[in-house]
């Protein structure tokens, strides 16, 4: 292997099902996810039981002959595997937890269209992989190794009650009922299409669904918290009080007001940051987000004696900082909500249900709740085919970012960003109007092109 970085990304492996992931591979890294599970287990002392693995997956109908593959790997190696058939990757996290299993897999490409695919691992307990770990996996790949034979195979099991364990579970953490409460969800013809459903009934909700019959192709097609534009319209004709979009594999959602109006994740944060502060649920009175957060969250939160401890792009990083520092409550403004009380990772669905249980218990609108913070104009250049290894050492560039910020003074933020993918630079102005934060970015885009050029 030439690097950990050559299969393993920030979210699992993901890539174009039967193109870059294909059965064989999916195979062979599950042969090798089952060799490191079973040292770990074995350095930890723990032998008197077998590797148990869960497997769930989305609705893409690459999932069925991926599945097979991983089963089988897991299985000739000497794991024991249950299905847990479709089931958002929260639900697949926590069942890791609840059935005591020393391996989830779940597989999904979350909101990537549906040819994609990917493979994600959870340790025991339903957290993601330490990188040490992923690093083990992919290097062990393609070794040789001794096949166990007769009763030494694992077996393979279907867990029938997945859905309805995952739905209680999420039920089971709000307090407050969903009684008169209408809601619609975009279940984007993922995961969630019978756990979200069921779980918002369950707690009282009067629940829309739409998007909620996958058949394999259509998942995050136009739908989801990708493509809010049907569940605004769905909102608004059936009067409901507030929608949820999720997205494919539903470790993420957007939110929609009453009047159609959308509430992104730095609103869904504010909005469960104050009630927990409020009930002394939030840790430390501290919320962890990114730097790409709007100022506006950052400002509302200082107002209310709520501090920000702000992280990278992605939710890895988000809930490293949470374990690290005993936070409860993290997120991104994409809608990767997590609340460490109840969940290892980023859910919808317990998002939606924490969101409508804060309108309850204070019989306040979504859009009111929402208004706690005012959003900043924020415009994003990406800047392509530049030397984005050279952005944090150019001084002329340090120069003009200092000169905007000095105009901004503190009622705007500038964050120039290089792409961790990418050969480009993205530029982030936040100011008081739309047309000064769009004149300030392109500014600063320009000195990036000139600056930077390949």
């Amino acid at each position: 292997m030439e690097s950990s970085k050559r299969l393993f990304g920030t979210d699992g492996v993901r890539g174009l099902a039967n193109g870059h992931l294909t059965a064989e591979l999916a195979l062979d890294l599950s042969v090798s996810a089952a060799h490191v599970l079973v040292e770990l287990k074995q350095f930890e002392g723990d032998d008197s039981t077998r590797p148990l693995a869960v497997v769930g997956r989305d609705t893409r109908i690459s999932g069925q002959f991926l599945e097979a593959a991983v089963v089988a790997g897991l299985a000739s190696a000497g794991v024991d595997v249950l299905l847990l058939g479709v089931l958002p990757t929260p639900g697949v996290a926590h069942l890791t937890d609840a059935l005591g299993a020393d391996l989830g897999v779940m597989l999904s490409a979350s909101h990537n269209p549906m040819p994609d695919n990917g493979i994600k691992f959870l340790a025991r307990g339903g957290h993601k992989l330490d990188d040490a770990i992923e690093v083990a996996i992919e290097e062990r790949m393609g070794e040789a190794w001794t096949r166990p034979t007769g009763a030494g195979v694992g077996r393979v099991s279907v867990h029938p009650t997945a859905v309805e364990e995952y739905a209680a579970h999420l039920v089971a953490t709000i307090a407050t009922p969903l009684d008169g409460l209408t809601v619609v969800l975009d279940c984007a013809a993922g995961a969630a299409y019978e756990a979200g459903p069921r779980a918002l009934e369950a707690a009282g909700a009067k629940v829309v669904a739409i998007h909620a019959e996958p058949d394999g192709t259509n998942i995050n097609d136009r739908c989801g918290s990708t493509h809010l534009e049907s569940l605004q319209a769905a909102v608004l004709q059936h009067r409901a009080d507030a929608g949820f979009g999720l997205d494919g594999d539903s470790d993420r959602c957007l939110a929609v007001d009453h009047e159609g109006n959308v509430v992104d994740g730095d609103q869904i944060l504010a909005i469960l940051a104050l009630g927990m502060k409020e009930s002394g649920r939030l840790a430390r009175d501290t919320v962890v987000a990114t730097v790409m957060s709007n100022l506006g969250f950052v400002q509302a939160m200082r107002e209310h004696g709520v501090g920000v401890r702000q992280t990278k792009v992605g939710d890895r990083y988000v809930l490293e900082a949470m374990k690290v520092s005993g936070y409860t409550l993290g997120g991104e403004q994409s809608g990767h909500v997590i609340l460490s009380d109840h969940a290892t990772t980023g859910d919808g669905v317990l998002t939606a249900l924490h969101v409508m249980e804060r309108m309850a218990a204070t019989g306040r609108s979504l859009a009111d709740l929402a208004s706690v913070m005012v959003r900043l104009p924020q415009v994003l250049v990406n800047v392509p085919d530049v030397d984005k290894a050279r952005a944090d050492d150019d001084a002329v560039l340090a120069a003009a970012v200092a000169e905007e910020e000095a105009a901004l003074g503190d009622r705007g933020r500038i964050l120039l960003r290089p792409s961790g993918t990418e050969p480009l630079v993205r530029v982030m102005v936040e100011a008081p109007t739309s047309d000064e934060a769009d004149a300030v970015a392109h500014r600063l885009a320009e000195v990036v092109r000139q600056r930077l050029a390949l």
